[in-house]
């Protein structure tokens, strides 16, 4: 089993000092990197949960690789009822199923697209997404 590497070991900091106020789990996925969900993230309107888990992969290659994409309950819902929207739809994640939140980064920056700065901008969209 490789080991998780200090880039990503960093990262794994920079997330739970960002999201002090969640839980945040890391697992090492085996090849270097590490598998991240991070419980109870303030969500709320538009959505009936007021908080959710957010789960994604850091792998070896970061932060030369985009964190992406991002994962979560598969009962997210709109308060209102409406569709999700396009960029959120039904997955499978580590065998179980999941909403997938696609926010791809096509200029990524490595001196500073950190993993917890890509999750605040998943946040963000998902917040205001329409």
């Amino acid at each position: 089993m490789t080991q998780v590497q200090p880039q990503i070991e960093k990262a794994i900091a920079d997330i739970r000092s960002t999201f002090a106020e969640c839980n945040v789990e890391a697992e090492p996925d085996g090849g270097g990197g590490t598998y991240v969900i991070v419980h109870d993230v303030p969500l709320g309107l538009p959505y009936a949960q007021q908080k959710i888990w957010v789960g994604f992969q850091i792998t070896f290659q970061y932060p030369y690789a985009d964190v992406y994409p991002h994962f979560t309950c598969p009962e997210l819902a709109r308060a209102d009822s409406r569709s999700l929207g396009e960029g959120i739809g039904n997955a499978n994640w580590r065998g179980r199923a999941v909403t997938q939140l696609s926010r791809r980064s096509n200029k990524l920056n490595p001196a500073t697209d950190t993993a917890a700065l890509k999750l605040l901008k998943v946040m963000q969209w998902l917040r205001t997404h329409p």
